[in-house]
């Protein structure tokens, strides 16, 4: 895939999960994002969005480094993934609203694993149901939820699926 196509895919991603969002998060809302600054928290303070980002600890072992106060919405993009215990980290968030996403469990690839950067590979990979039963056990009440394809630029039997086979899962939930 070249650079241009992994930018057009990213950037579709942005747009869907804007669309997601702006549906009852109002512009000039203010969100903290788990995770280090990234190019979606810069499309989302584009938009209008006020974005704090939370990183810089280990988020299984610090949870409470999200129960800040003072936010309209918490928003998880692909971080739970990442985690051992994401329900920890879900059960901390002190905002009303949340808006999480992973990547979906495909039965024809693998979890995600890189060796060369130990933050970087899945530890969990959900179906749609596992994740809607993870984040209400937390204690949130999912409102809306979306699926999307992530389709890559190659050919094979894999990119094939990737073009009609959902890979992204996102939920809008509230306490």
């Amino acid at each position: 895939m070249t650079d241009n196509n992994k930018q057009v895919t990213k950037y579709k991603r942005f747009e869907q999960t804007l669309e997601f969002m702006k549906e009852s998060l109002p512009n000039g809302s203010k969100i903290l994002d788990l995770g280090t600054p990234n190019d979606m928290s810069e499309y989302l303070i584009n938009y209008g969005y006020k974005v704090d980002n939370a990183y810089g600890v280990d988020f299984d072992l610090n949870p409470e480094i999200i129960a800040k106060e003072g936010y309209d919405a918490v928003t998880m993009f692909e971080v739970l993934e990442h985690l051992i215990n994401p329900m920890g980290i879900l059960a901390q968030v002190k905002a009303p609203k949340l808006f999480a996403s992973v990547p979906l469990s495909l039965w024809f690839a693998k979890a995600y694993r890189n060796k060369s950067d130990e933050w970087d590979q899945h530890f969990h990979e959900f179906e749609d149901w596992q994740f809607d039963w993870l984040v209400e056990k937390s204690g949130w009440k999912i409102l809306n939820r979306a699926k999307w394809v992530s389709p890559v630029q190659k050919i094979g039997f894999r990119p094939i699926l990737r073009k009609f086979t959902p890979r992204y899962y996102i939920i809008e939930a509230e306490r």
